[in-house]
């Protein structure tokens, strides 16, 4: 059984680093990443939280819901809410293949953008659902 998890984050994150209207809004190369540096440019877009479950007996499907998390020091939603939207565009029922494991649905299903606490951020979520197979 073929590790699905990784297969779909590795898959995710060369996609959105190749989309030009990312790279237009996350710089070049496109500042996406598992995990963001200590000392990034901004805005990036990060995967966060994960979880998955089988959605076949057999195991070789599963179900995903990924967040990816955008961080922007603009003064207004505006950077959040465009990185938000170049992502929904970018993977709206996109084939993602990495490892012998590729898509058969992936779509955004949530977004909110916020501040911090101390106003000086921009957070932005996109949830992300996804069904993967190995092939």
């Amino acid at each position: 059984m073929r590790d699905h998890e990784s297969a779909l984050q590795q898959a995710l994150i060369a996609h959105l680093r190749a989309d030009s209207a990312i790279r237009a809004l996350l710089g070049e190369p496109a500042r996406v990443w598992d995990q963001a540096p200590r000392d990034v440019d901004w805005p990036w877009l990060a995967v966060g939280r994960s979880e998955s479950r089988p959605v076949a007996a057999d195991g070789c499907g599963v179900e995903h819901t990924l967040s990816l998390r955008c961080a922007s020091l603009f003064s207004g939603t505006e950077e959040a809410r465009a990185v938000l939207a170049a992502v929904r565009a970018a993977l709206h029922e996109a084939t993602l293949e990495a490892d012998g494991v590729r898509t058969v649905s992936i779509r955004a299903i949530y977004a909110d953008v916020f501040r911090s606490n101390d106003q000086k951020r921009i957070w932005g979520v996109v949830r992300v659902r996804a069904v993967t197979e190995e092939i």
